[in-house]
């Protein structure tokens, strides 16, 4: 039997020992030291061209309509954190992306889907003292980019904070075309673009979704 406490071996398992109580006793770093940065993406071509008409972060309700968009309807929550895993406050964040039909409202939008009046699809917020964002808007549908390519769900995100800014796009999880995505099939950290999909509780609107995907900035 080697006995492991004698010598440099013994030495180098006792200082092993001691550095596993050390993390156990300092979680903030451990934290840390697992999070992924979020992965840049594509701008895409249809970056709005005006600023969105209100910031209530309800892309649902167009400023001015008494309507409501079409589509099943997803709470879109998450933070901004930095690469300790701490909140940044005061973060402009903002989203576009297609209606519940795929089709952006973007006058270089080629898609022959219809639009939908009553969607915004165009939204910008402000991240709370705790990092937070919130955003309510329509699950974005599928939609074909070129031939044979069809673009998995997302939503585009524009995260900036002071001198930082981040340009990148979140898919939901358990969509199959995720699987075949060109973009999200590059991305450095597939993973850190999918975010978490639950349903809704039952006093939400039928079939909403909760849809919770953190940003972290690099």
């Amino acid at each position: 039997m080697v006995d492991h406490e004698k010598g440099d071996g013994g030495k180098a398992a006792g200082e092993d020992r001691k550095m596993k109580k050390r993390d156990l006793r300092e979680p903030h770093h451990a934290v840390s030291a697992g999070i992924v940065p979020t992965s840049v993406q594509d701008i895409g071509p249809y970056y709005p061209k005006t600023a969105p008409t209100d910031r209530d972060g309800d892309l649902t309700m167009a400023d001015g309509r008494s309507g409501a968009a079409q589509g099943q309807i997803v709470y879109l929550s998450g933070r901004v954190l930095d690469l300790e895993g701490k909140p940044v406050p005061n973060a402009n964040v903002e989203v576009w992306q297609a209606n519940a039909f795929g089709r952006y409202a973007h006058p270089d939008e080629t898609n022959p889907a219809p639009l939908d009046p009553n969607f915004e699809g165009h939204g910008k917020g402000v991240s709370a003292i705790d990092g937070s964002y919130h955003f309510k808007t329509v699950k974005p549908a599928a939609y074909p980019a070129a031939v044979g390519v069809t673009r998995a769900p997302h939503i585009h995100f524009m995260v900036t904070a002071g001198t930082q800014r981040l340009i990148t796009q979140m898919y939901f999880a358990g969509e199959a075309l995720n699987e075949t995505d060109p973009l999200l099939g590059a991305a450095e950290s597939r993973e850190s673009l999918i975010a978490k999909v639950t349903p809704a509780s039952s006093d939400a609107e039928p079939g909403a979704l909760v849809v919770t995907w953190d940003v972290v900035l690099p």
